[in-house]
């Protein structure tokens, strides 16, 4: 039992050498806010999580009684890549402006008229997906509303048959859901039946603004905040600053192009979330940014910023 316990502690300590090796060096100087490390995003302005927008079209129709979910499944969009479906093939959807963790829908009223929401009732996972990610929440109206991975799911009223995904990327906050519960690939306003770029997970775009910047594999915008701490590493966005700055989840190192490797490393949020980081700063994409090329999060509350292939904050101020 001893000789276990030691060998186990002697493992902890390689990694926590490593990590300490990757991002412990030379970072007293590089982390302007690391006397801020534990600020809560509650106390930020609200234009730190971007900027406000409407839920959608406007549209106040009524849709009638919700029809039930049924039998989930997944439509592959040559345009948004795999999209969860109701048992009838019509898309769902989820709102940036709702959160997953705690689950709660922020959509009522017209809004709830534009975007009917998809009852918990008789609801079953499509297949070969994980059905522990389907769940319900309760709606101030005290009806219960389908959620996947924590995020209440709709439909979208000018949908009018299977297929359609009228209500991809409306309002920068309304978004097809993929079958885990994030959002569909967002290349949707790319040319007419484009297929999503071949890229590493991470790689280097060249914008005509902001020069050489790191994207993902997605080829979405990728951003550092500048109130987070690189070691010890500290995130300051948290609960509802997550829903408009996704993290980008971890990747491997061999699957990086023209960005740095080094402190390329997985932050073990408190959260329970994972997410990558290089030369240890955490980074995230915004969900502002509605298709390839967007760069929409530059510069929000003078803290996002996107990041150049050595980690760099892009025009910052010092």
């Amino acid at each position: 039992m001893n000789t276990w316990r030691n060998a186990s502690l002697a493992v902890t300590a390689v990694t926590l050498l490593a990590l300490t090796t990757a991002c412990g060096q030379d970072k007293a100087t590089e982390s302007p806010g690391q006397n801020v490390g534990n600020a809560s995003p509650a106390g930020q302005a609200a234009d730190s999580y971007g900027a406000d927008s409407g839920y959608g079209s406007g549209t106040t129709t009524e849709t009638g009684s919700a029809k039930q979910a049924g039998q989930l499944a997944v439509w592959d969009s040559k345009k948004l890549g795999k999209v969860l479906t109701d048992s009838e093939g019509f898309t769902l959807y989820r709102f940036d402006k709702d959160t997953a963790s705690p689950p709660r829908s922020n959509c009522e009223g017209d809004c709830a008229k534009a975007w009917p929401p998809v009852p918990a009732g008789n609801v079953t996972a499509a297949a070969g997906t994980d059905g522990s990610l389907v769940g319900k929440v309760t709606r101030a109206d005290g009806s219960q509303q389908l959620t996947l991975a924590g995020w209440p799911m709709y439909r979208f009223a000018k949908d009018a048959a299977p297929g359609d995904a009228l209500g991809q990327g409306v309002g920068g906050t309304w978004f097809a859901s993929a079958p885990d519960g994030k959002k569909a690939a967002l290349n949707a306003d790319g040319p007419s039946g484009a297929e999503p770029a071949d890229l590493a997970g991470l790689s280097v775009r060249k914008d005509p603004k902001l020069g050489d910047i790191v994207v993902d594999k997605r080829g979405m915008t990728v951003y550092r905040f500048k109130k987070d701490v690189a070691w010890p590493m500290k995130s300051a966005c948290t609960g509802a600053c997550l829903s408009k700055w996704p993290v980008v989840a971890p990747g491997e190192k061999n699957d990086v192009k023209g960005v740095t490797t080094k402190g390329f490393v997985t932050f073990d949020r408190p959260d329970g979330l994972k997410q990558q980081a290089i030369d240890c700063w955490p980074i995230y994409t915004f969900s502002g940014d509605v298709k390839p090329g967007d760069t929409k999060g530059q510069g929000v509350g003078g803290t996002w910023y996107a990041v150049s292939p050595q980690a760099k904050l892009v025009g910052a101020s010092k």
